[in-house]
Parts: C-alpha cells; structure tokens; sequence
C-alpha cells in the first residue's frame, strides 16, 4: 500500500540499476524519498529495488533507454500518475566511450551524445512542467571531471565522452537561468570511482598506484562519496545553489 501521495517525496534516478545510480537511489532513499528507477539492466534494477524497499520506501522500476525521447516522456508521465509529484530528477545514465578521433565511428559517436547527453535534455524537458505546476523541484545531472581535462590519459573515456559530459554543465547553466527560479538544476563531476562491479579497467590495473600517487585523499571515490552530494542538493533548504557543477575527485591530480 502507497502512502499518501501528498506527503511523499519522490526522485526519478535514470542509470539506477547499479554503480554511481545504485548509490545514490540507496542514498536518497534513505533520506525519505520514494524512487522511480529508469534503466535498460532491469535484473539489477530490481535488485535495486528491492533494497529501497527494505528501507520502506516504495520503487518504481521502468525499464528505458534514456536516449529515446518519447520514452522519456512516457516515463515522467507514468511516475507522475503513480507518485502524484516529482521532486528530484537525477540525471545519471551514462555509457563510456574508449575509442579516439581517429577510431570512433558516426554511430558511436551519436551513441555516445544521445545516451550522455540527450538524455539530459529528454528527461529535463518531460520533467520541467513538473516541477513548475507543483511550485518547485531539484535537478541533478552526473558529468564527469572529464568535462573538465579532457579525459585522454589515464581516463577510461576520451573524447566523445567529455564533449557529451562538458554539454551537460552548459546545459545546466543556461537552464539554471531559464527554469530558475522554480527548479534548481546542478551538476556533478566524479572522478575516479570504483563501483560494485570493479571494471573500470583503470581501476583494476592502476588504481592503487593512481590512489597513491595522484589523488591527494590517498583513494579512489565510491559511490557513496558522490551520493552524498546528491542527497544534500535534493534537500537542503534553503537552498542557494543553481547553475553549479561540483567536482568530487579527491583532488585527483598528476593524470
């Protein structure tokens, strides 16, 4: 049995099935909201879900490739009718892309921006009216500290990846202007992160020595370090914050 709609508060996490998106849904659920999951990994999705629901809060799990437009407006509308309200939008699905200038295809490329960056733009759009009818809401979206140094090192992704995570912060930015004062929208920017799953093959072949000798906490970042954020922009109050993006690296230098 649902609560009353009229007390809850609710979060759609996009990418939520597991790593940095499993984190924070855990995170935020904790801190009192019910979860809407969107994602393509739907076994992990529901192993997800049902850790929100061992809290107590309810979880909603729909299954969607974030890239797709109408999609994502049938997602928002579907979270809409079961909740009542959306009060958090994290934008969180994302895909690397390892490949350079010179090997990446048009339809990787493509790949890459519509699945890291149009899906901002999809579930911002389904969501904005939202959050304006109801008088307020908070955004989130996930770059990377890729958007700032180009990711061409020691980075699992290059090029395609940090213009797509580079697009969110304009994109949060000039909607900060546009959708303020109504809705807060803000950006993070994770660095190195070791999820559950530990493929990050950057990780796996060089974190300790990246750890030891380029990140000045000594240790690469959970998702709970970013989850954190995540749960402080959706609730801190009063809130002056919009128009930010946030690195949260360690202080990851020497890369």
């Amino acid at each position: 049995m649902m609560a009353d709609p009229s007390s809850r508060k609710v979060a759609v996490v996009t990418g939520g099935a597991r790593g940095i998106g499993r984190g924070c849904a855990d995170a935020l659920a904790r801190a009192g909201y019910d979860i809407a999951l969107v994602d393509v990994l739907v076994p992990e999705m529901q192993r997800t879900a049902g850790e929100i629901r061992a809290v107590g809060r309810d979880c909603l799990t729909l299954e969607a490739d974030v890239s797709l437009y109408q999609r994502a407006h049938e997602v928002v509308a579907e979270v809409h009718k079961t909740f009542g309200h959306i009060d958090v939008l994290l934008n969180n699905a994302g895909r690397s892309m390892p490949k350079g200038i010179l090997e990446i295809t048009e339809a990787e490329f493509d790949s890459t921006i519509a699945v890291d960056l149009k899906s901002c733009f999809n579930y911002i759009q389904a969501v904005a009216p939202v959050m304006l009818a109801q008088g307020g809401g908070r955004i989130v979206s996930m770059s990377s500290l890729n958007a700032h140094s180009g990711g061409v090192t020691a980075a699992v992704s290059r090029f395609a990846y940090a213009a797509a995570k580079a697009g969110i912060l304009g994109m949060t930015r000039a909607l900060a202007k546009e959708l303020g004062p109504t809705i807060l929208i803000n950006a993070i920017c994770p660095g190195l992160i070791e999820t559950e799953l530990a493929k990050n093959p950057v990780i796996v072949n060089r974190g300790a020595e990246i750890a030891r000798d380029g990140i000045a906490l000594h240790r690469v970042g959970r998702p709970a370090d970013i989850a954190q954020l995540v749960v402080f922009l959706a609730t801190s109050e009063p809130c002056f914050i919009t128009g930010q993006d946030f690195v949260v690296d360690g202080f990851q230098y020497n890369m």
